[in-house]
């Protein structure tokens, strides 16, 4: 893929994930109805003028808590992508740098927390916590910070043995302005097309873990939890997985393609003449 190309692929997918974004924050004026609002007469519903995707079982309009849940889906991701990017890079990097038995500690936990599947992790953790959003976010964020932590620990590792890094360390120099100087601008682009990629899977675990019943409650607006509470109903009120199942595809497959291009903008390897 050329540079022009990339960066058509870049602007077109960021204005996308853009319009998504806005559709969360302006939820409360493109929602139909309001979302928790219960009216047993009106159950299940199936599409019409009045209801564009329908009801679900407790007669709540479909296509408002599908906008809701762009809300809702979108802002943890986001803000548990950047908590465990922000953390764990700050762990690698001064494991990295300082080395010794803090090196050696980070190295074991993340070789015990690795061996094992992320998503096996993630559910007995969630499992011990037990269900809310905040449990969630904490048992995914508690398994994220490791590959940005043992990424950048690799790269201050290698930045160590280089002349400018050599030169700071016998100029004298503190060891904060070596970390903020040299070491965080060397790692920041690994760690943002890391965060990039990651998003979607993220987003992905999130709703698994609402739709296990270990995430967000069901009177939430959140696509994975109404998925879970749909799937009982799947042959007489299909609408109520559909339409939560294709805005998680959509939604993932973006921001998938966000971080491909991310990728390819920010590292120089992957851009062609």
């Amino acid at each position: 893929m050329n540079k022009n190309t990339t960066k058509r692929s870049f602007i077109a997918i960021l204005i996308f994930l853009g319009i998504v974004t806005l559709i969360g924050v302006f939820a409360p004026y493109i929602a139909t109805h309001d979302p928790l609002t219960a009216s047993l007469r009106e159950a299940l519903l199936p599409p019409s003028r009045d209801h564009w995707m329908g009801t679900d079982l407790l007669g709540r309009d479909l296509f408002s808590r599908v906008v809701y849940g762009v809300r809702t889906s979108i802002s943890i991701s986001l803000s548990l992508v950047l908590i465990t990017m922000i953390g764990g890079s700050f762990i690698g990097i001064i494991s990295g740098y300082f080395g010794g038995r803090l090196d050696a500690m980070l190295t074991g936990i993340s070789s015990v927390m690795l061996a094992f599947p992320e998503m096996i992790l993630a559910l007995a953790i969630a499992g011990i916590l037990g269900r809310g959003t905040l449990n969630a976010f904490i048992t995914l964020a508690s398994i994220g910070w490791v590959k940005y932590a043992r990424l950048s620990r690799g790269i201050v590792i290698k930045t160590r043995n280089r002349d400018f890094f050599k030169a700071a360390k016998v100029t004298g120099s503190k060891d904060s302005y070596i970390m903020w100087r040299y070491l965080l601008p060397e790692t920041m682009p690994t760690m943002l097309i890391t965060a990039a990629m990651d998003i979607g899977t993220v987003l992905l675990s999130f709703a698994s873990l609402s739709f296990l019943g270990l995430g967000i409650s069901v009177e939430t607006p959140e696509w994975g939890a109404m998925l879970s509470e749909g799937r009982a109903y799947l042959e007489t009120a299909p609408w109520l997985v559909i339409f939560p199942g294709v805005a998680i595809f959509i939604v993932i497959t973006a921001f998938n393609i966000f971080g491909d291009t991310v990728r390819d903008v920010l590292d120089p390897k992957n851009a062609t003449n």
